[in-house]
Order: structure tokens, then C-alpha cells, then sequence
């Protein structure tokens, strides 16, 4: 297939997961303030570490997901419909061993840790049980369904994964208004109606993957030499998940013990921000990855190259554009949404849509690095990487500085992980340093230059907060579009940008 061809399908999907997203943020941005409203901070902030309890063990879904996607597309991209019927066979069979294995440490480790280290009031030890028990069968549902995920995006269906999605999210509203007018403990009964959510979303994966994909159809097979390789493979993936989930909740944990619940709130906050922001880079790469996988299968080595150094430099232009305005008028975004804005959320939001960024520029180099298959060094040295920030999170509170030196610690780590995700990559692929550095790296950051000093101009000379606000908003969309048109596309990217848009335009006149 064309290369013409193949960036108008990325581009198809793109739109379609991008209009997913904007229902997705506008939805979770009205939940999360009414939520915070009705549970008040200490039930909000029990909910966040107690389910992130029961996150920790999301990292066994995250890397059998990412080996799923990759073995997938691979499959797919060699025509191997056979081998492809017995990838998902096997991968079904490992995910029912890690539902078990689940079980096992979340019931046990688990529940100790809950009940004897998290610091929860007393009046709510109840409530906190009840929460971690429907959490954990929510993510067990979550783990069924994620094969059937993989083949949708491996298949590029895009429009299925948007609308699974859009219901999810519509459901997630619906429970708002129920906890608002609920005579029974609101956290309790918020916890129980997000995990039904979970299983009729995993209901309406296996329902559609089962119809439309043959190779969804599970079968007991026997072949231990692949599934050794599946597991070989998913196990460094494991690692590497395990080392962000174990980060980022550890760290919830942390800060727990040194600053309490409401302090946990702010920095719950501050991640469904990041969240909501991050994901639209994410709808991008979830777009673009099987086609970096597809190339790099059929042996096409230079197309995949050219998707990962075009998908960084979007990836990255994608965030700033939210990252720049949202970051100059935090204050006033936040106190609009959540009207009472707990401390440390402005800072805590800041500095980690900067890490955010920084991260962008790497998520197709960690596509590339999956579509090899030869991911060891790769996970085992940017995982150890990623493991420092639990140490110098402890050492920060110890020094004395406040809870912001976490987020200031996520940023240097993420820098010192770009840089080797760099050199390992070059290792493993015809990937150049240099090349990616002049196509992708040099053009992001004359754009972030330019765009910062004309928006910080306009935020400083303008006065009123509404006013300020659009004209914020407006100026920083105006410079950044036109400084990556301009400075981040190179003259071939730029003559197919002006192609699809006057193709798009002829068809609707």
C-alpha cells in the first residue's frame, strides 16, 4: 500500500479518535468537578489511593496489551492469518493467568497493605475495603477485554474503539448524576457503578471483535515454544510498565505518608489533566503505531523510520498546543472547573504536563522499539532509569523541600530517558541520532521559542480574565499551527499536508 494511502488512513483515524477525545475531555472535566464536589476532597482522595492500589497491578495488562498490539500488527503486516489466529489464542491464555495471578497479590499483599499502611480515617476503612474489592474486579474485566482491544487497533478500526470509548464515557456521566442524588455512602456506590461500567465495555469489545475478526474465536492451543516467546517478550514489557506503575503509585504513596489525603486530591487533579491533555497525543500514536509495526514487518525500514521521525515531532506540536495556553492560565482554567481549586494544583499540573511533553518526543521511538522485537536492552535500561525517581522522591521529602520536588524529579528523569532511549535505539534499528535531531528535535524547540516569547507577550499586556483567557487561547492555536506548518513540516510533509486538505475540500464542495 501507498505511503500516500497509508497517511490518509492515519490522518481518517486520527479525526475519528480525536473527535473521541474531545467528548472524553469535555465529559471528564465536568465529572471530575462534580465528583470532587459531591465525595469532598478526603472520599476523592481515598478513592485515588486505594484504586491505585489496585493500578499497581495494571502493569500486567499494559505490557501483554503492547506485545498483543505488536504481535498483531506484525501478523498482519506479513499476511500470516494462521499464526495470527494463534497469537491470539495464546495471548487470551496468558491473560487468564494473570487474572489469577492478580487475585492472588491483590487479596493478599494487597489487602494488608490497604487495611495497615495506607493512612486512612477510621470512619472510612469500610468504605475504603468496599472500594478496593469492586476496583479489583473492575481491572479483571479490564484484563478479559484487552485482547479483543488489540486486534481492533491492530485492525485499524479506529471508528469502533472511538464509539466503545464515547459510551464508556457517557456512562461515566451517567453515574455522576446517581452519586449526586444516591441516599446510600456516595463512595461506595461510585466505586460499584464504574466497575459495572468496566464490564459492559469489555462486553461490547468481545461482542465486535468476535464478529468482524475469525482469529478472535479463543481455542486451547498447545505450543510452548511460542508461548515462551510471548511471555519472553511481554515479560520486558512487564518490566517496563511495572516501572511506571510502580513510579507513579508509590509515589501517590509517598505522599500519602508525608502530606496526607488531600494532598493525594491535588495531585489526583493534576493527573486528570495530564491525562485529559496527553491523551489526544495518544489518540495520534495509537494511530500511527500499527503502520510503524506494519512498515517495519514487511521490511519497508525506511517507511517506518519516516513515520517515527514525522509521529514525534507531531506528537510533541499536538501537546504544546494545549500544554501553552493551559499552562500560562492555570489559575483561572482551574478555579472555573473545580471552583474550589486545592492547594498545590496549579503547581503539581504545571510541571507535570512539562514532563508530559518532554515524554512526547519518545513515544514512537518506543513504537520502533516494539516493532523489533528485540526489546531487553531497551526496557531494561530506560525501566532502571524510570526507577531512580522512587528513591530521590524519598530523598526530596527527607531534604525538606515540599511535594512539588516529585514533579521537578519526574521532568529530569524524563529528559535523562529521552537521551537514552535515543542511543539504545540506534543500537537495535538503522535509526539516526542526528537525523532525528534535524528532523524532529531542532524544529520542535524553534517552535516552542518562537511561540512562547509571541503568546507570553500577549499574556502580559492584556488585561481582564476572560479577555486575557481568548486571547491567550486564540493567539498561542494562531502562532503554534502556523510555526509547525512552517518550521516543524518539512517542504515534502508540507505539499502533502496542502494535497489532503484541498482533496477534503473538493469533496464537500
Amino acid at each position: 500500500m501507498s505511503e500516500q494511502s497509508n497517511s490518509k488512513r492515519i490522518a481518517k483515524n486520527t479525526l475519528m479518535l480525536y473527535f473521541r477525545q474531545i467528548l472524553i475531555m469535555l465529559v471528564s472535566l465536568y465529572t471530575v468537578r462534580v465528583v470532587l464536589n459531591v465525595l469532598g476532597a478526603e472520599d476523592y482522595g481515598i478513592y485515588n489511593v486505594v484504586a491505585g492500589v489496585v493500578t499497581m497491578f495494571k502493569f500486567l495488562a499494559n505490557s501483554m496489551a503492547t506485545a498483543s498490539q505488536r504481535y498483531f500488527s506484525f501478523d498482519l503486516g506479513k499476511e500470516n492469518f494462521g499464526r495470527l489466529k494463534k497469537t491470539f489464542s495464546i495471548t487470551f491464555q496468558i491473560y487468564l493467568l494473570l487474572i489469577v495471578i492478580v487475585l492472588l497479590l491483590a487479596e493478599t499483599l494487597g489487602l494488608w497493605f490497604v487495611n495497615e499502611k495506607l493512612v486512612i480515617p477510621e470512619s472510612r476503612i469500610k468504605a475504603a475495603n468496599w472500594i478496593y474489592q469492586v476496583a479489583i474486579i473492575s481491572f479483571c474485566f479490564t484484563l478479559i477485554s484487552s485482547p479483543y482491544m488489540a486486534s481492533i487497533i491492530a485492525h485499524e478500526r479506529m471508528n469502533v474503539y472511538a464509539y466503545v470509548s464515547i459510551i464508556e464515557v457517557l456512562l461515566q456521566l451517567l453515574i455522576v448524576f446517581v452519586i449526586k442524588i444516591t441516599g446510600h455512602d456516595k463512595l461506595m456506590t461510585y466505586g460499584t457503578l464504574l466497575a459495572l461500567v468496566s464490564v459492559i465495555n469489555m462486553f461490547m469489545y468481545y461482542i465486535y471483535a468476535r464478529k468482524k475478526f475469525p482469529e478472535c474465536k479463543f481455542s486451547y492451543i498447545r505450543d510452548g515454544h511460542y508461548m515462551r516467546e510471548l511471555i519472553s517478550y511481554s515479560s520486558w514489557n512487564l518490566f517496563g510498565a511495572s516501572i511506571g506503575v510502580f513510579k507513579n503509585q508509590i509515589g501517590n504513596i509517598i505522599l500519602n505518608l508525608n502530606a496526607g489525603v488531600v494532598v493525594n486530591a491535588a495531585r489526583g487533579i493534576a493527573f486528570q489533566v495530564t491525562s485529559a491533555v496527553n491523551s489526544f497525543v495518544a489518540n495520534f500514536s495509537t494511530a500511527l503505531r500499527p503502520q510503524i509495526i506494519k512498515s517495519y514487518a514487511s521490511n519497508n525500514k525506511q517507511e517506518s523510520l519516516y513515520y517515527v521521525y514525522l509521529g514525534s515531532k507531531l506528537s510533541y506540536s499536538l501537546l504544546y498546543l494545549f500544554i501553552m495556553p493551559l499552562s500560562l492560565e492555570m489559575e483561572f482554567v482551574l478555579t472555573l472547573w473545580l471552583k474550589q481549586v486545592p492547594e498545590y494544583v496549579v503547581i503539581f499540573t504545571r510541571l507535570a504536563l512539562l514532563s508530559c511533553l518532554l515524554d512526547s518526543l519518545s513515544l514512537q521511538i518506543m513504537t520502533l522499539a516494539q516493532a523489533t522485537g528485540r526489546i531487553k536492552l531497551y526496557q531494561a535500561v530506560v525501566g532502571s532509569l524510570a526507577l531512580l525517581n522512587v528513591p530521590l522522591y524519598i530523598l526530596g521529602f527527607k531534604l525538606g523541600y515540599g511535594a512539588e520536588i516529585m514533579f521537578v524529579i519526574d521532568i529530569i528523569i524524563s529528559f535523562i530517558t529521552l537521551v537514552a532511549r535515543l542511543i539504545i535505539i540506534k543500537q537495535l534499528t538503522d535509526f539516526s541520532i542526528s537525523e532525528f535531531f534535524v528532523k524532529s528535535i531542532m524544529p520542535c524547540f524553534l517552535e516552542t521559542i518562537v511561540s512562547l516569547v509571541v503568546v507570553y507577550f500577549v499574556y502580559i499586556h492584556v488585561n481582564g480574565e476572560w479577555l486575557r483567557f481568548f486571547v491567550v487561547c486564540l493567539t498561542s492555536s494562531l502562532v503554534i499551527i502556523l510555526s509547525f506548518i512552517f518550521m516543524v513540516l518539512s517542504k515534502k510533509e508540507r505539499m502533502q499536508l496542502k494535497s489532503f486538505v484541498y482533496s477534503k475540500v473538493r469533496r464537500n464542495n
